[in-house]
């Protein structure tokens, strides 16, 4: 179904856990405020956000949030002291330079769940490791919060479902942090293809890193301040090497992303992009692909993904069009990525957008685009539906390469088709009390 467009305008413990085992059978849990039709639960009401997780990814969605009039972030959670700290600190001297008179300072967490617990804050921001995702999530909805979760959605398909579930349950306001899509070259060019610029899609090529591998790293001795037990979580248990946590604040993204127990590598962490606006240029959001075929060595060169309609999406690049996202149809070509977006025939580039019968969902600012649905209570532009669909799409693909196999899936059910061994790979085993 078509999304009308909108616009935004730019760029005690103990208690929590006994009540989150009998959260999913409880009554719907109303947010601390309910705002008005105008958006705001008194005048000059703001939104009260913590965060959860704060390394490098989560300080740039900190510094994207706090400008935010409406917004005011009263707590931050990490396992780790030394970011938690400097990230209190940034909070604070945020408010302190802008002598802002109602706020009353910055907590800060090492467990997450304390933080959830709070009843005065209104939404969460997670931006942990990818396999601390879908923990989070599911209590954070089952606590009233609104969330906003960095992409990749999910380490498995099991887990983006039961994320869904959640949010659904519990009439959360739920945005992906898979922001291409409020990014204007993304929007046109999934427009030309919606409306049918280029004819009946043929070809879809993705150009992402490929999947991730089994963690080998040696042990180091171990990070001062570092709950190292609490960042594995989920996770098999297993020495500390400091490329999976980097020692205290760092400006790099941690190469974690390279390991199966954390993450999907390229595949999900570029894929959640790529293979993300593939899907929104497809009409692909409630839906996904039918087979996916590894390659072979012989006939099949890529991994290629086939969609009910016949229509086939290959994980790599077009010649002449090695980056971003390619749709190929008919009557042409679009090709988009960050900073370029190409078409055939170029008059394509001078289309009316706004003129189009097709009008796709519009946000120029992912971060104020999730404020504004708090307040509306409508869905934001990528929706948790929306990022366990994209994700999805790529785990089947890590699956294919790691198992070496071809896979029928069945995108309604959400399961394989006839493949009782591939319906096992759907999760894995967690550690802990931390299965969702």
């Amino acid at each position: 179904m078509t999304r009308l467009m909108r616009t935004t305008s730019p760029l005690s413990r103990r208690r929590f856990l006994g009540g989150a085992l009998t959260a999913a059978a409880a009554p719907l849990l109303l947010p601390g405020r309910v705002w008005s039709a105008a958006g705001d639960a008194a005048p000059n009401a703001r939104l009260t956000l913590g965060f959860i997780g704060v390394g490098k990814q989560g300080r740039h969605l900190l510094q994207s949030f706090l400008p935010h009039a409406n917004v005011q972030v009263v707590a931050v959670n990490d396992v780790d002291t030394t970011r938690r700290l400097h990230h209190k600190k940034l909070v604070e001297d945020f408010y302190t330079t802008k002598q802002d008179k109602d706020f009353k300072g910055c907590a800060e967490y090492k467990d997450f769940r304390e933080l959830i617990a709070r009843k005065d804050i209104d939404a969460v921001v997670i931006s942990t490791p990818d396999h601390w995702h879908a923990y989070p999530v599911v209590a954070a909805a089952r606590a009233g919060k609104d969330i906003y979760c960095e992409k990749p959605l999910s380490l498995t398909i099991h887990e983006a479902r039961a994320m869904v579930k959640a949010v659904r349950e519990n009439q959360r306001v739920f945005q992906t942090g898979s922001m291409q899509r409020s990014d204007s070259a993304f929007w046109k060019g999934c427009m030309l293809v919606r409306n049918g610029a280029i004819g009946e899609v043929k070809e879809v090529y993705v150009s992402v890193g490929g999947p991730s591998k089994w963690c080998d790293l040696p042990e180091e001795p171990m990070e001062p301040g570092l709950d190292w037990d609490f960042w594995l979580g989920p996770a098999p248990l297993r020495p500390y090497n400091s490329v999976l946590s980097p020692r205290g604040v760092h400006d790099h993204f941690p190469n974690w992303r390279n390991y199966r127990e954390y993450s999907g590598g390229m595949m999900t962490d570029w894929g959640a992009h790529h293979f993300d606006i593939a899907q929104w240029g497809l009409g692909m959001d409630e839906s996904g692909p039918v087979e996916i075929i590894p390659p072979n060595g012989g006939d099949v060169k890529r991994l290629t993904y086939k969609y009910a309609n016949g229509m086939l999406m290959y994980h790599g690049g077009l010649e002449g069009y090695n980056f971003g996202v390619v749709f190929v149809g008919t009557k042409g070509k679009v090709c988009v990525d960050r900073g370029r977006f190409k078409a055939e025939p170029e008059s394509l580039m001078n289309e009316k957008f706004e003129a189009l019968s097709v009008q796709l969902y519009r946000s120029t600012n992912h971060y104020k685009d999730f404020v504004d649905c708090v307040r509306s209570r409508k869905k934001p532009i990528c929706d948790v539906e929306i990022g366990a669909r994209s994700v999805t799409v790529c785990h089947l693909g890590n699956l294919a390469y790691w198992h070496g196999r071809k896979l029928r899936w069945d995108p309604a059910k959400e399961q394989f088709i006839g493949d009782v061994e591939a319906n096992t790979w759907l999760d894995n085993e967690k550690r802990g009390p931390w299965k969702v």
